[in-house]
């Protein structure tokens, strides 16, 4: 959850993560002065915090004075509960479906009224998507996010329900009224589409992970290129890959779960079948 930015930066804490806040994928590297305007603190201040968490690993410097964030808080960053074990269990199924189709294959989880990708995997010529490992997204503009928000608490989805939805194509859902049947489909169904949502020329269906308490705690999603290809055709794969990471999740002493058809079984029409190549 970012730091309300109309709050004044008072403790050390809060202005080393205001630091580590102006970097994003917009703004990968910057040089000191910049870190000092965005952050509004002075150059003084800034080159000592930035001194200091260059000296720890957090940021690193090239020779022409240019900052980014630095290989060591990747490493802590990597250990976040929600992304570690979760990856370990998603990642045999995500594999599973990436060879069967060579298409993108993402997950994500939930944080606020966003979604957050913690892993993908993808193809050379695969559908380009303009997701990242770390990045966030509207809840309601992904097929992750639409599951995510789907199971969300009701307090949740009435304050996305509420707010302005930002439209990034045509086809984005910005109409709340249209956007909750959407979400009472998807709990419905068991899995979402997100037609050119973000990009007009990719296609995405979703579907929940579930934990021990049968909680949706994460959402995978096969991204394909929308050429005609009926998504209902790519459902079964996709909830079968997201069912058996919650399988092993409720069990987390099963390391894969039990034998299930293969992906490419599964994608039976064939249409669909001509992603599985």
């Amino acid at each position: 959850m970012k730091r309300d930015a109309s709050q004044p930066v008072r403790t050390v804490a809060e202005r080393v993560l205001a630091i580590l806040e102006v970097f994003s994928t917009e703004r990968p590297m910057l040089r000191l002065s910049d870190i000092s305007r965005h952050t509004g603190m002075p150059l003084t201040t800034t080159h000592r915090l930035v001194r200091e968490l260059v000296n720890w690993g957090a940021l690193e410097r090239d020779e022409r004075g240019a900052y980014w964030i630095g290989l060591r808080l990747w490493e802590v960053g990597a250990l976040a509960p929600r992304g570690l074990g979760l990856r370990e269990a998603a990642l045999p199924f995500m594999q599973d479906l990436y060879e069967a189709t060579h298409e993108n294959v993402q997950l994500a989880v939930r944080d606020g009224c966003d979604g957050v990708y913690v892993e993908r995997i993808t193809g050379w010529d695969a559908v380009t998507v303009r997701t990242r490992v770390g990045a966030r997204w509207p809840l309601h503009a992904t097929g992750v996010g639409l599951v995510l928000l789907a199971h969300a608490p009701a307090a949740i989805q009435e304050r996305v329900l509420t707010e302005p939805l930002a439209r990034f194509t045509e086809k984005t859902l910005t109409d709340p009224h249209r956007l909750r049947r959407v979400l009472t489909d998807i709990r419905r169904t068991g899995f979402s589409v997100s037609d050119g949502q973000i990009t007009l020329d990719a296609l995405s269906v979703a579907a929940p992970v579930r934990d021990g308490g049968n909680d949706v705690v994460a959402a995978i999603s096969l991204v394909v290129r929308n050429n005609g290809i009926d998504p209902m055709s790519l459902t079964t794969a996709v909830r079968a890959a997201a069912q058996g990471v919650s399988r092993v999740l409720r069990n987390p002493g099963i390391h894969r779960a039990p034998a299930l058809p293969t992906t490419a079984d599964m994608i039976e029409d064939p249409v669909a079948r001509g992603v599985a190549r």
